[in-house]
């Protein structure tokens, strides 16, 4: 396939899974239960954390999650007494667990108490200082999701006493991840578009920064489409299918996800 039949074919893809419809059965469904901000982004980033799996167990586990949070996500972080918590043990998700859930509740009540969004847990404290003093945009030389998230990773973890088994839930490039989960979170923030099943209620982060999720549906179609030549699968695997990916569509490369995951779900290809 040359250049522009493989663009016009995935553009198809993309209008074709790029659908209300495609929220329903997918972990995406679990934000969208919400209206609030920040209910969206503490929903989502658990949504996006346990997606291991069959995406209906995923599903299934959130909402669990959610309930048991009183499906108020975030008055439940800002406002809980020690007696709620009980409501959170012996859950637990493949290796997921009441350990690291209590972790990640003391994480984003800490942030909360000092932001308004989630979005700043991504965006290094230099350019916080310039962007609340200048008119200064992530998109501006020098930002990169790679840096952002290994920011993110750090300050997850900088809170006292922090369990040292929960850091395996939080990846980074550093570690060589593709930081699959984190990726994805960042997709359903920042993208936006008419079909709005990504949110876009991010705006600092830009669409044109993102990196494309990895996981293997994406790699083996990205493979046989000749987007990854990388023989293994990392960070830089995610870079190079992005980097590929931007040719197509500069300012918003991310959203060739949808093709890429769809094609590879329905094994199309």
């Amino acid at each position: 396939m040359d250049f522009l039949d493989l663009k016009n074919f995935l553009d198809s893809k993309v209008q074709q899974y790029n659908q209300p419809g495609f929220i329903e059965n997918d972990p995406i469904c679990i934000p969208h239960l919400f209206k609030k901000k920040q209910d969206i982004e503490i929903s989502g980033f658990f949504a996006a954390i346990l997606a291991w799996g069959q995406r209906k167990t995923i599903i299934n586990k959130c909402k669990e999650l959610l309930a048991r949070m009183d499906n108020s996500p975030y008055d439940f972080v800002l406002n809980h007494q020690d007696q709620d918590l009980k409501k959170l043990l012996n859950f637990k998700h493949r290796t997921f667990n009441d350990t690291d859930l209590l972790y990640f509740i003391s994480f984003f009540k800490n942030h909360y108490k000092a932001f308004e969004s989630l979005e700043q847990a991504f965006i290094p404290k230099e350019i916080n200082d310039i962007e609340s003093s200048t008119s200064y945009s992530v998109g501006a030389p020098g930002f990169n999701v790679e840096h952002a998230l290994n920011h993110f990773r750090d300050y997850f973890f900088s809170l006292e006493d922090f369990p040292h088994r929960t850091k395996k839930h939080i990846s980074s490039p550093k570690q060589k991840s593709t930081c699959k989960r984190l990726n994805m979170f960042l997709r359903w923030m920042v993208r936006k578009d008419e079909m709005q099943v990504d949110f876009g209620i991010w705006n600092t982060i830009k669409p044109a920064h993102l990196i494309c999720p990895c996981d293997v549906h994406v790699d083996r179609v990205g493979r046989l489409l000749g987007l990854i030549t990388r023989k293994q699968t990392d960070w830089l695997t995610g870079v190079e299918l992005t980097s590929n990916l931007r040719q197509f569509d500069e300012n918003d490369p991310v959203k060739y996800d949808f093709a890429l995951f769809g094609l590879g779900v329905e094994k199309v290809l």
